[in-house]
């Protein structure tokens, strides 16, 4: 596994802005004083590793331009190998990767570090070494002279002794394919040879030489293009034709200095990158079917390359690794031990260089040991991705191999949280789907944070939903972090309550904070929440204790009353919704039976009932009298009102619930409100008597219609209750009841004085001595005599009445009683006179109406009398003779031609026969 690196390598290396380090040239003729026209020398003491590195360098201001590339440090045995060794080479093929040491060893490995076999060939340094494309073969060439060919599953291996060290060595690309085994190989001795397998041994074949050493190889399909001190050289083995070369810059610096990088991106196109210099080459076919050579481009740098690969990003753009070679002092025959002293090197860079010859990016890498190292010492290899996975590349010095990759849209997005540019960084995350490694809620909650420290906690509550989604987990941590802040409020708004559903801690925290804080909130959140999220008894005590603290606050009272209906327990919620007058009670107290319960609230039902009737009646008309003013028991309310008020819905509820809600209870409650118990016992008295008879002195003016419908009382008892109550027309009522007029009507007259009541109470009972003792009584009194003369009727005489009045008397309204007396009687008279006028008249029409239709004639038939004999009667009825007692003795006599016409027969012969007349008078 690859390790991520640290420093500059590990994706956070120094960005350089353009500074025209680039220019393209028209000619390889530069000055070699250009060299040193880079960045400023860094002076660094040797690091211990890339981390402690990293401490030491300069707090450069930083760039807001996006990397393009990141970088991993190699795993695997690569640490142990280059601590005990330093890297002189590198290859790669589709699987492997190969190193080689300055000890001469190979060391195989797959792409995360692990070992896949080491060997040592040789006795000095590798200073080159390839992998064939089937990465079953390992080629090297080293300082020893020697060349050595390894298979790495088999025994196939050769070596061969050049006699001069190797500078580089390349395989045929059909090397494993092919039975002659081919490869070149070149070094110090100046010769390009080619070796073949052949059945006499292997065969050499001298392809180039004296032109000073071969520098470097690279084969590709049927080229070979190699570097020696005149430039680079192409050739095609199979037409075994030497295509023209591309010369050196003049003035180019030593070739053994800085090395010459080939790179085939394909077929016909080479990369160059020698010294300062990059070239880009096109192989061509002419007409006549030569190949030739064309140099497309040619920039020159302010650099020196150590290695060249093709970038993907734009297509044409290349990745150097450029090395900056270190100041030098202006007096070179110095004799000053520390001017002589060699200069530490620069930090190597990484740089992305377009087809234009633009620089597009520049990071420079922190290696270990890099103070020490020349441009030979480092190497830049691409690696071809597999199953469309993007091409990396390698980076190796002597004592560090990293691994360098394109960022990816993950590196793009963490970048932007790096920069703290959130909006982008969400909206990429959202872009790229779940399971690409880096996940919404990740970012979000950094966003969150960040919005939170800067203070904009509106928006960063808002984007709780879009951040975390279902995840439970992460809404809590925020719910919990918002708390910490103080910032409680904002959030809730926006926390779930069914998908996800939290804790119920989470749920709770915010009931509380809503109880202390916001108190309306608290009632619309216990309105909306499901009852089941939260600890609802612990809430109803929180709300209990903090309304016991501010007792009477209604916005606490219906939210304590809507916890207890959540909770089921709407007996405790009947009393917070009758003190907050909730129209919706009475539906409550019959949904949920709550009978029981409103026994003991009865008198606060009431007056809730009431203000909502005088509400009422001040919406619908005419303000009504004030429901808190005291009502006498004997005060008498007037019947319609009574009965307007039986309607009431809390005191058709106490009547029709008599079975829970006891009637001693309610009159015990409505005591103190004499009214109420009038409403309810007047409409009790109304439902069923026998339920108000215990309750009788509590509504005396409903008592005297109890006794007149109730038979099942003691009359004795009853009197006497009356009597101690002063109760004088129940009195009266149960005296005549027991028989005792006398007494009774002595009661109205000397208690009462009423002469109306006095007369009815004597119509009752229709009692000719209970007359004559009222009239005695009214001899005296000018009062009884002038209320009889104005009562008179058909159950006393007034002429009775007037002979009884004394000479002398004085009777105050006489005149206008006798006056009354004499027109009633007149009118009586008239009355008499027309009626008897109409009656005559009735009487008359009617007969003459009688004697009419009895003296009219009948429509018969036939079928009307089948039988020889029928009786026809005045009344229209028909009789057969036969059916009639004594019928049959009824006197013959000859059938009258009409009645015989009319029967629908004829006279018998002989015209005799039994019947009666025509017409029967």
């Amino acid at each position: 596994m690859t390790q991520p690196a640290t420093a500059e390598a590990n994706g956070t290396s120094e960005t350089h802005a353009d500074d025209t380090s680039l220019r393209l040239v028209d000619s390889p003729a530069q000055e070699a004083s250009s060299l040193t026209n880079g960045h400023p020398p860094e002076l660094h003491s040797a690091p211990e590793s890339i981390a402690e590195d990293e401490e030491s360098v300069e707090d450069d201001e930083e760039e807001d331009e996006e990397p393009v590339l990141k970088y991993e440090k190699m795993g695997g045995i690569v640490n142990e190998i280059l601590e005990k060794d330093t890297a002189s080479a590198i290859a790669v093929s589709s699987k492997l990767v190969a190193l080689g040491t300055h000890n001469g060893v190979t060391h195989v490995m797959d792409f995360a570090g692990n070992r896949v076999k080491s060997y040592r060939s040789h006795r000095a340094s590798i200073n080159d070494i390839r992998i064939d494309a089937s990465s079953e073969f390992v080629a090297t060439a080293s300082m020893d002279g020697q060349a050595a060919i390894v298979s790495l599953s088999g025994t196939e291996n050769y070596g061969f002794d050049l006699k001069r060290p190797l500078r580089a060595i390349a395989f045929d690309p059909q090397f494993a394919k092919r039975g002659t085994r081919a490869f070149v190989c070149g070094g110090m001795a100046g010769t390009l040879v080619m070796h073949e397998k052949g059945w006499l041994g292997h065969k050499e074949t001298t392809i180039h030489s004296n032109e000073g050493p071969i520098w470097a190889i690279q084969w590709q399909g049927n080229l070979i293009a190699w570097a020696n001190d005149n430039g680079v050289k192409i050739c095609d083995t199979q037409s075994q034709d030497r295509l023209m070369s591309i010369a050196r810059p003049a003035n180019s610096p030593r070739a053994d200095l800085f090395k010459c990088s080939l790179r085939w991106t394909d077929d016909t196109t080479l990369i160059i990158a020698w010294a300062d210099h990059i070239m880009l080459a096109r192989i061509r076919n002419r007409e006549n079917g030569a190949l030739s050579v064309d140099v497309t481009a040619h920039f020159q740098v302010d650099c020196m390359l150590s290695g060249i690969a093709p970038h993907p990003d734009p297509i044409g753009s290349f990745l150097t690794l450029d090395y900056i070679p270190p100041d030098t002092f202006d007096n070179e025959a110095t004799s000053n031990p520390e001017e002589q002293r060699r200069k530490a090197a620069h930090r190597p860079e990484l740089r992305i260089i377009s087809s234009a010859g633009e620089e597009l990016s520049s990071d420079a890498l922190t290696l270990k040991g890099f103070h020490m190292y020349g441009c030979n010492d480092y190497w830049l290899e691409i690696v071809r991705g597999a199953k469309g996975e993007p091409d990396y590349f390698i980076v190796v010095s002597p004592k560090d191999i990293i691994v360098v990759k394109l960022r990816d849209a993950v590196d793009h997005i963490n970048w932007l949280v790096e920069q703290e540019m959130y909006d982008e960084a969400l909206e990429e995350v959202e872009k790229l789907g779940p399971g690409k490694g880096v996940e919404v809620s990740e970012i979000g909650r950094k966003y969150i944070e960040y919005l939170v420290e800067e203070g904009e906690f509106e928006k960063a509550a808002k984007l709780t939903p879009r951040v975390f989604g279902q995840n439970a987990k992460d809404w809590e941590n925020s719910v919990f972090y918002f708390a910490k802040k103080k910032q409680l409020q904002g959030i809730i708004p926006f926390v779930p309550t069914k998908e996800p559903r939290l804790s119920r801690l989470v749920y709770d925290m915010i009931i509380v904070h809503f109880l202390e804080h916001d108190q309306q909130a608290l009632l619309s959140t216990i309105k909306e929440w499901p009852g089941d999220i939260y600890d609802l008894s612990a809430a109803i005590v929180a709300a209990q204790a903090k309304l016991d603290r501010s007792p009477g606050v209604p916005i606490l009272m219906e939210c304590l009353a809507e916890l207890y209906m959540l909770n089921r327990q709407p007996g405790k919620a009947l009393e917070y919704y009758l003190r907050l007058r909730k129209p919706h009670v009475f539906d409550l107290i019959r949904e949920h039976n709550l009978f029981t319960v409103v026994r003991d609230q009865v008198l606060l039902l009431m007056e809730f009932d009431q203000e909502l009737e005088k509400r009422k009646k001040q919406e619908d008309g005419p303000a009504v009298q004030d429901i808190a003013t005291p009502i006498s028991p004997t005060y008498p309310v007037d019947k319609g009102k009574a009965k307007e008020k039986e309607r009431s819905k809390a005191v058709a509820l106490l009547v029709d619930h008599t079975y829970a809600i006891p009637t001693a209870r309610v009159v015990q409650q409505l005591q103190p409100r004499p009214y109420y118990l009038y409403l309810y016992l007047d409409a009790l008295f109304d439902k069923d008597p026998y339920l108000a008879a215990d309750f009788s002195d509590e509504q005396a003016t409903r008592l005297i219609d109890f006794l007149r419908a109730s038979n099942y009382y003691n009359l004795a008892k009853a009197y006497d209750i009356c009597e101690k109550k002063e109760l004088v027309p129940e009195m009266v009522f149960l005296l005549g009841r027991m028989g005792n007029n006398k007494k009774a009507l002595n009661l109205i007259i000397e208690k009462l004085g009423d002469v109306n009541r006095a007369i009815d109470f004597a119509k009752e009972q229709n009692d000719d001595d209970l007359w004559e003792d009222l009239l005695k009584y009214s001899e005296t009194r000018p009062a009884f005599i002038r209320g009889l003369l104005e009562n008179v009727g058909a159950e006393i005489d007034p002429i009775r009445l007037i002979r009884r009045i004394k000479n002398g008397l004085e009777i105050p309204g006489l005149k206008e009683a006798l006056i009354k007396i004499l027109w009633e009687f007149n009118l009586q008279v008239s009355l008499l006179e027309g009626c008897e006028t109409i009656l005559s008249s009735d009487c008359t029409t009617l007969a003459s109406r009688l004697q009419a239709r009895q003296t009219n004639g009948y429509l018969g038939s036939a079928s009307t009398a089948p039988q020889p004999l029928v009786l026809l009667f005045l009344c229209r009825h028909l009789v057969h003779a036969a059916c009639v007692k004594g019928g049959d003795k009824l006197p013959e006599r000859p059938m009258d031609d009409v009645l015989a016409g009319f029967l629908g027969g004829s006279a018998p012969r002989g015209g005799v026969k039994r019947g009666i007349g025509s017409k029967i008078a």
